[in-house]
């Protein structure tokens, strides 16, 4: 009886000692990949790595994960040299490939989403143009000055936002706004200068983790809600 309680003893001790440098190793890898995310983003905000899994190092030897999580706050994405903030992002990576330092890798595929506020929406115009909630999903209302026969107008529109292929063979999704309607009120060319301000193309594909793309979206009183897809995703790399 003896002997086996010592062999127990000790099982659980090694086990004890397994699972500490099991968390150990985990939470390293964890936050060297957050950092490397961190300094290829240039994020302003935070990012936090969540790595599935029981027993990590057996993953870790062979760099393979099952799954990572990823979530980002404050993420600015540039595009055609325009810059838009999405408030969070939060994606799932599978089947991930790691690097020889454990400082990135590759997923065979990944999901996620995305939320841009209208306070950010409108810091991205180059407009002018304020953008809130539009009373519906995929509606936003879109706010504008414009100068008619002297005088400044100031017009609201509801205006429904989709997500559109891009054009000119670029590949990846934009997302268009444009207004339901827009009142003439009998005043010539007010409708062409409200939606010179109001209706607007905008990508975001080009600053997202490569091989993540846009899905779909909607809208809610929160933002805009992006839904992203894709395969042979990087999650980070040098």
């Amino acid at each position: 009886m003896r002997i086996l309680r010592v062999v127990v003893i000790i099982a659980v001790v090694l086990g004890a000692l397994f699972t500490g440098v099991d968390r150990w190793a985990v939470n390293y890898v964890e936050n060297r990949l957050a950092d490397r995310i961190q300094a290829r983003q240039g994020l302003a905000g935070s990012s936090e790595v969540e790595i599935r899994g029981f027993p990590f190092l057996t993953q870790a030897l062979s760099h393979d994960l099952d799954r990572v999580d990823l979530k980002l706050r404050g993420v600015d994405v540039t595009a055609d040299g325009r810059k838009t903030r999405l408030s969070e992002l939060a994606a799932s990576f599978h089947g991930v490939k790691l690097d020889g330092d454990y400082g990135g890798g590759t997923a065979k595929r990944a999901e996620g989403s995305a939320l841009v506020s209208y306070a950010d929406l409108t810091a991205a115009s180059q407009t002018g143009a304020a953008l809130s909630y539009g009373g519906a999903p995929g509606k936003v209302k879109v706010t504008v000055a414009v100068d008619v026969l002297g005088k400044t107008l100031t017009r609201s529109v509801v205006s429904t936002v989709t997500l559109v292929d891009g054009e000119g063979g670029k590949g990846g999704k934009v997302v268009r706004v444009r207004a339901d309607e827009v009142p003439g009120e009998g005043i010539p060319g007010l409708e062409r200068l409200v939606r010179k301000r109001t209706d607007f193309d905008r990508s975001l594909d080009g600053g997202l983790p490569a091989g993540l793309q846009l899905t779909a979206l909607t809208s809610d009183e929160a933002g805009l809600h992006l839904e992203l897809g894709g395969s042979n995703v990087v999650l980070a790399g040098s």
